[in-house]
């Protein structure tokens, strides 16, 4: 396809859309207009298949010599950035988020103090299904990656924990502060939405002008993006060992033998009261529970996102409902953790994390 018709193309498309939606009901009008956006993109990009030779045609250098520049073929230049990351590393970056929580409520370290008490003989378990998982938890440990191993895919993927990083890593400096800010976004889009619903009276598209969508997808592709690039190497096989390992852990501490031994009716209270025991307490461990839940809720949310800035506001608001509740919860929880204590509140957050003035003093502690 040459420039020129390029050009005609997209202007006789234009004036075909504008003449077909000009009269059209609103409803229809939203509907039609981003489909037809859809199409002009596929219809560019398909006639866009002459364009090999578009250099030498344009210095003069083709079989045809010099071609006037209107008949020299038109480039189609993609906008595929936002789509260049590995999903798979995406997904494990989640599940570290999720491992990493546990790991401040301390589950490894209790497990730790289980198996010396029961190669001490400390703990009355002997022959049960507890006893049996320890015996082989004893003898079982995850064959490539211990402590060091995690923490230093703590430190490279989200920034967290005191670990020097890797010599040559790229460390995802900025994930608590996107992270935080995306949450912020989300809670604000649904707290918009509801404050339009009652408002207006309703939720069609045309009564209700609250809800920033723009913000949402320009967090999550910062977030998104920056998840990408510090998860290779590692990460999806320490990711995929060390949550096998956890959960086999989270099973050991459910078994009745063990249970009845710290007189715990569930495996949490077994946490608890080994904490509290042995390591000089337990701290946080509901709020670490909810945040690991619901971050990585988010975080797989954004990984399966396109994030396509000409999506229906209605659909949007459908798919990413989901997200919202999980960023409330999560925001709830981070509230009440030592590091969230000084979080200025949802929309100080967000004008900060959008760079608008902020309305209080106070800014949000990242870290």
């Amino acid at each position: 396809m040459t420039y020129q018709t390029h050009q005609t193309i997209q202007r006789l498309w234009q004036q075909f859309a504008q003449d077909t939606l000009e009269g059209m009901p609103s409803d229809q009008r939203a509907r039609l207009q981003s489909a037809f956006e859809a199409r002009f993109g596929e219809l560019l990009k398909g006639a866009a298949g002459d364009d090999k030779d578009a250099f030498v045609d344009l210095l003069g250098f083709g079989q045809d010599g010099l071609k006037p520049f209107g008949e020299v073929a038109y480039p189609y230049l993609a906008a595929d950035f936002d789509e260049a990351v590995i999903p798979s590393q995406l997904h494990a970056a989640a599940e570290l988020y999720f491992i990493f929580q546990h790991e401040r409520m301390g589950v490894f370290r209790v497990a730790a103090v289980l198996r010396q008490l029961f190669r001490e003989g400390r703990m009355r378990i002997q022959r049960g299904p507890g006893a049996r998982l320890l015996y082989v938890l004893d003898k079982w440990q995850p064959l490539r990656y211990g402590p060091k191993e995690r923490m230093a895919a703590y430190k490279r993927v989200f920034n967290y924990g005191r670990r020097p990083a890797p010599a040559g890593g790229i460390v995802n400096q900025n994930f608590h502060y996107q992270f935080v800010a995306l949450m912020s976004a989300l809670a604000q889009y649904y707290r918009d939405l509801t404050i339009g619903e009652v408002i207006r009276g309703a939720s069609e598209i045309d009564q209700r002008p609250y809800g920033n969508i723009a913000a949402v997808q320009r967090l999550g592709l910062d977030l998104r993006y920056g998840l990408d690039r510090a998860s290779y190497g590692n990460i999806v096989a320490l990711a995929h060992e060390t949550g096998i390992y956890l959960r086999q852990l989270l099973e050991l501490f459910d078994t009745p033998d063990v249970k009845k031994s710290f007189d715990a009716n569930t495996k949490w209270d077994v946490v608890e009261q080994v904490l509290n025991r042995f390591l000089g307490g337990a701290t946080e461990l509901s709020q670490r529970a909810k945040m690991a839940e619901t971050g990585r809720r988010v975080l797989l949310w954004a990984a399966g996102n396109e994030f396509d800035s000409g999506i229906d506001p209605l659909l949007f608001q459908t798919e990413a409902k989901p997200a919202g509740s999980a960023a409330e919860a999560w925001l709830a929880a981070y509230r009440l953790t030592e590091e969230g204590r000084r979080f200025p509140g949802v929309s100080a957050s967000l004008r900060w994390a959008v760079g608008l003035p902020p309305r209080s003093a106070e800014m949000p502690v990242m870290g």
